[in-house]
């Protein structure tokens, strides 16, 4: 279980039902750097009150998956090789993510079941950049997620590498779809719950 309140210490905590290799076969490797590139932003439903079909999600549960996206990093980019976190708040943590020989460090802050905010500093060959996963409720109940990349680079860099970037854009929507996939997945395995006081 993890625990919403205190992000430093959520993962002291199991997670019932989940099988390591089942979540990353739900999550597509997509060959991609964390949390960075361009300017773009869009939006995933995740309650539909007209599909029966679709379960929905509390914002607790919302919250939680996207907590995990962030302090479990491997379940949703099989194609990261190891992640360590350091100097834990209740409102930041420090990562670094290693892809081989790369390492990219770089911060993430927690606004309690509202957004996660990820801030990539200017490392290396790697220009800052930034990352916002907002969870919106246009009405009671009807939650989305909304993603919001930023690579810092002026309007003219963006209209310069614009052809690249429309391939980057669909990459980065299908491996957002992908984590709401496994969101989903894990609160129908009961994993996305608040441990007792």
């Amino acid at each position: 279980m993890l625990d919403a309140a205190h992000p430093g210490h959520r993962f002291q905590a199991e997670m019932p039902g989940l099988i390591y290799h089942t979540a990353i076969a739900a999550a597509p490797a997509r060959r991609l750097l964390p949390e960075t590139l361009m300017k773009f932003s869009h939006s995933i439903e995740i309650n539909d009150p007209h599909n029966p079909h679709l379960a929905p999600l509390t914002r607790q549960q919302l919250w939680l998956g996207l907590v995990l996206r962030a302090e479990a990093p491997q379940l949703f980019m099989p194609q990261l090789d190891q992640c360590f976190l350091s100097d834990p708040t209740d409102t930041t943590v420090a990562r670094a993510l290693h892809y081989g020989n790369l390492v990219i460090r770089d911060r993430v802050i927690f606004d309690a079941l509202q957004q996660v905010r990820f801030e990539v500093p200017a490392q290396g060959e790697i220009a800052a950049s930034s990352l916002v996963m907002r969870i919106e409720e246009a009405q009671p109940g009807a939650l989305s997620v909304r993603f919001e990349y930023d690579d810092g680079c002026d309007a003219a860099t963006d209209a310069a590498n614009e052809m690249y970037n429309e391939y980057r854009r669909a990459t980065y929507h299908a491996a957002d779809t992908d984590t709401v996939a496994l969101i989903r997945e894990l609160a129908a395995q009961g994993a996305l719950v608040r441990p007792n006081p």
